[in-house]
């Protein structure tokens, strides 16, 4: 299990996870209108972390541009 800081671009030109300061920055192509930003984050993690969607969850930060994320590596 890996809790991360993660901060979140929506609105961005492609998905991509880079490190910037000890901390992941993720770009999401979908806006962050009726948790769609979330959900493509949640992919794009899932992706990143070799994972399934269910392995990853939104901590703190659910309406801020700066997330607590929780993802399960053991399952």
């Amino acid at each position: 299990m890996k809790v991360i800081n993660v901060r979140v671009i929506p609105n961005a030109k492609k998905n991509d996870v880079s490190e910037e300061l000890g901390q992941l920055k993720v770009h999401v192509k979908a806006p962050a209108i009726d948790h769609k930003a979330n959900k493509a984050l949640i992919g794009v993690l899932a992706e990143f972390f070799n994972v399934k969607k269910g392995d990853v969850k939104i901590i703190r930060g659910e309406k801020s541009r700066e997330k607590v994320i929780e993802v399960d590596t053991d399952g």
